[in-house]
């Protein structure tokens, strides 16, 4: 019996000319489309991923390199809103699965920022390279309550070694050491100006702990706190030096629960 004949496949047709000509048009206009990509993109992106608190106002330039005025405030339908007193300005250049960023301030940041960002698969990282900054404590009363009542004055010093974030199925990571010097502050709840200058250390870890200390002046500060799973839990308490005790009344009753002649300061 003859075998039957199976059924030949058509070569396969080459594809026009006018087909790769339309892909690589296509291909070029998407290229020239995020090379252009406009500067509002990444104010747009940063209101949502901070709840509207932090704002880059007037963007100008292209995601790439571009300049914004940045505004903290206190959220969606807070009326609370400061403004740092120089624009912003960024670089971004495309990184193996990320991006380095670039960040300079005239009047905070005496070297300009370096941030390299990477994604994974259900995971991210940032990297913060060692730097120094200095910005002005004014601008946290932008953030609502309670630093629109403490309405802060003074110099905030800004030191990172080795900060290393990273976000892998949602849990948070952090290695390094952020120190932050709050210099020669001062609230419109005391007379006193300065009131003192105080540090805040975070050394990251399996746990990462947080520490507060008075450097100096008449407003004493101190605590300590430990992240538990995701969570902040930190206790410290406040006073006033002797014979400073009615200067710093007021502003003792705002920062924490009084107890005697202290405020004890919980969070988490």
């Amino acid at each position: 019996m003859p075998r039957p004949l199976r059924p030949t496949r058509p070569a396969p047709t080459a594809r026009p000319p006018w087909a790769w000509a339309l892909t690589g048009a296509c291909l070029g206009a998407l290229c020239i489309a995020i090379a252009a990509a406009p500067a509002r993109w990444l104010a747009t992106a940063v209101a949502r991923a901070s709840g509207g608190q932090v704002l880059l106002h007037d963007a100008r330039g292209t995601l790439w390199n571009g300049s914004a005025q940045p505004v903290l405030t206190g959220g969606p339908g807070s009326q609370d809103s400061a403004a740092l007193p120089a624009r912003l300005h960024w670089r971004v250049r495309p990184a193996w699965l990320g991006a380095r960023v670039q960040l300079h301030v005239d009047c905070c940041t005496p070297a300009p920022l370096q941030l390299h960002a990477r994604l994974g698969w259900r995971s991210a990282q940032l990297q913060l390279a060692d730097g120094r900054s200095q910005w002005p404590a004014a601008i946290l009363a932008g953030l609502g309550t309670p630093w629109n009542t403490l309405q802060p004055q003074g110099q905030l010093q800004l030191a990172t070694q080795g900060l290393n974030a990273s976000w892998t199925q949602g849990r948070l990571q952090l290695q390094g050491r952020v120190q932050l010097d709050a210099l020669a502050m001062s609230s419109r709840l005391s007379t006193l100006q300065p009131m003192g200058s105080y540090r805040l250390s975070l050394q990251g870890g399996e746990a990462p702990t947080l520490n507060l200390a008075t450097l100096d002046g008449a407003l004493l500060l101190s605590g300590s706190g430990q992240w538990v799973g995701q969570r902040l839990r930190f206790t410290g308490e406040a006073s006033a030096a002797p014979g400073r005790e009615a200067a710093l009344a007021n502003l003792l009753n705002i920062i924490g629960r009084r107890s005697g002649a202290r405020s004890i300061i919980t969070v988490g």
